[in-house]
């Protein structure tokens, strides 16, 4: 008796060679997944400006060639040994919480999120940006069936980011909730503050924002450019939470100073510059600034859940695998509405 392999087209990828290089797209074999791990056929992959982490080499210890992309869905395509819980063809994701150790003291006291050897897709191992990858299964995140490829990608590192930051942020339905900046992670904090309920205050920079905020359910548009966005904030009460997703530590800067009594805060757009704030502005109504990062797949599950039942959904620009750096160029010019989703 004879048997007859079938051997498999390879896959096409988009990675960088080396720190600051441009996307090379090859040909590689199809990986197998190993034990504890899946293989994912990748039907959408975000790209979020943290993927500069890795295409400029930024994180620490990050080893090339990579494939970047921590905002992953697709099909699970392979499952490998000792893997329960997760079949051949289930939707699923991977976002920017790519697994962790279980054994350092956060891990223990559950607090995976803050994982001390945390795995990061795109970064620990290689990422979303081809065809087929292959996750551990503490990664994967299970995609409600209503949700389409490309609107579930992006909302697995920006949707959990400005969801889990606002649920845990301490404001409650009819406070004052300020979201600094309408880019690819505010349009969906605006979203997501009005659904929770908030008094959403939209701060932009220029007065061809104010209709698109109100669309995604701001109350109110701050255009920080022609007025002062904190006096304007103190004149509707001061903020209880200032959600700052855009990524200049100026602006975050300007606005605490908005801030009401025990008001927060909270950061998530990363950059590297400093925060200029005083002790008496933070003494003085006893306010506090927080960082927040992402969440763990089960965040994610929640975010997706959340989203499905209340019509949040990301504004996007697609894009082919075959033009990622195309893609990537377009995330980082500032210019696109608002996420850019790469389909395979």
């Amino acid at each position: 008796m004879t048997t007859t392999k079938i051997a498999m087209a390879p896959m096409k990828v988009a990675q960088i060679s080396k720190a600051g290089s441009d996307f090379q797209i090859v040909e590689r074999e199809i990986p197998k997944p190993g034990v504890g791990h899946v293989r994912i056929q990748v039907q959408a992959c975000g790209v979020c400006h943290s993927d500069v982490l890795t295409k400029e080499g930024a994180w620490p210890g990050i080893q090339y060639p990579r494939v970047p992309g921590h905002e992953v869905a697709g099909l699970i395509d392979e499952v490998g040994a000792g893997v329960s819980g997760w079949k051949k063809g289930q939707r699923v994701g991977v976002g920017w919480h790519g697994g962790q150790d279980g054994t350092c003291l956060e891990c223990r006291r559950g607090d995976f999120r803050n994982c001390r050897n945390l795995k990061i897709a795109g970064i620990s191992y290689d990422g979303g940006y081809q065809e087929y990858m292959v996750a551990p299964v503490e990664a994967l995140v299970a995609i409600p069936e209503s949700l389409s490829d490309a609107d579930a990608a992006p909302l697995l590192c920006a949707g959990i980011t400005t969801f889990n930051a606002l649920r845990h942020s301490g404001a409650f339905p009819g406070d004052l909730v300020a979201v600094q900046g309408i880019g690819g992670l505010g349009h969906l904090g605006i979203q997501f503050a009005n659904k929770f309920g908030y008094r959403v205050a939209a701060i932009g920079r220029g007065s061809e924002n104010a209709s698109l905020a109100k669309k995604l359910g701001a109350n109110v548009y701050i255009d920080s450019k022609s007025t002062n966005a904190a006096e304007e904030l103190q004149k509707l009460g001061g903020a209880r939470v200032i959600l700052a997703t855009a990524p200049s530590s100026k602006a975050m800067s300007e606005l605490i100073d908005g801030l009401g009594p025990n008001g927060k805060l909270v950061v998530i757009g990363a950059t590297f510059d400093p925060i200029e704030v005083t002790p008496i502005q933070l003494i003085s109504g006893s306010r506090t600034i927080q960082g927040w990062a992402a969440g763990t797949p089960a965040d994610s599950e929640d975010t997706l859940r959340f989203a499905e039942l209340t019509g949040v959904r990301p504004m996007i620009e697609k894009y082919p695998l075959e033009k990622a750096a195309e893609a990537y160029a377009r995330m980082l010019s500032g210019k696109a509405q608002f996420r850019v989703v790469l389909t395979m």
